[in-house]
């Protein structure tokens, strides 16, 4: 017997309930939804339409649909499938801050990277998604800080809040490692989470 192939929405659909009905449930197998095409069309399509710069490499997305976005998706699969993808190194750039008193560095990956990134997120993000309290609002999805914000205003009857969040900005001294392996408790797939 063989089974019909699901899409990607009904898989992701699929993970967030078994996630949300059994927290304590382990997923494994995962990896292989990562290397669908599907997954990498999608993907690919994400991160076109954040239209970016390009990364380390220099490529853009006109170069890469110049020629040909199957190829390019194919090349990635083949390096997801035989475990020699390797992410580049990212290009970084330094934009003002604070009225130019200050700078920030952004790393940018190349678009060969945001596409993998982009396929694992579209695969993890249901189960870290059902683990999210209804009024947790930062880094999701369709949710913003602003809505946070007002909907704390709400509950506290329409006063002015102090500083939302007074530490966000020690946020990067957090042991990121240890809230990634916490909150990556319920993957069981070393090649997703390992």
């Amino acid at each position: 017997m063989t089974k019909t192939p699901i899409n990607l929405q009904d898989l992701r659909r699929r993970i967030y309930v078994k996630a949300k009905a059994e927290p304590t449930w382990r997923f494994w197998g995962l990896y292989v939804h990562v290397c669908k095409m599907e997954t990498l069309q999608e993907a690919y399509q994400m991160a076109k339409s954040n239209n970016g710069a390009p990364g380390i490499d220099g490529i853009t997305f006109e170069a890469i649909e110049e020629s040909g976005v199957e190829s390019f998706l194919k090349q990635i699969q083949d390096e997801l499938v035989h475990n020699t993808y390797r992410p580049m190194p990212v290009r970084k750039k330094e934009i003002p801050k604070d009225g130019g008193t200050k700078v920030r560095v952004l790393s940018i990956p190349t678009i060969r990277d945001r596409v993998v990134q982009g396929a694992l997120k579209h695969i993890l993000e249901p189960i870290f998604e059902a683990d999210f309290q209804s009024g947790s609002y930062g880094y999701r999805p369709r949710r913003s800080a602003h809505e946070g914000t007002a909907a704390a205003i709400f509950v506290k009857g329409g006063q002015r809040l102090p500083d939302p969040c007074p530490f966000a900005g020690e946020l990067w001294k957090w042991p990121s490692r240890a809230v990634v392996q916490q909150g990556a408790s319920g993957i069981c797939d070393g090649k997703v989470a390992g």
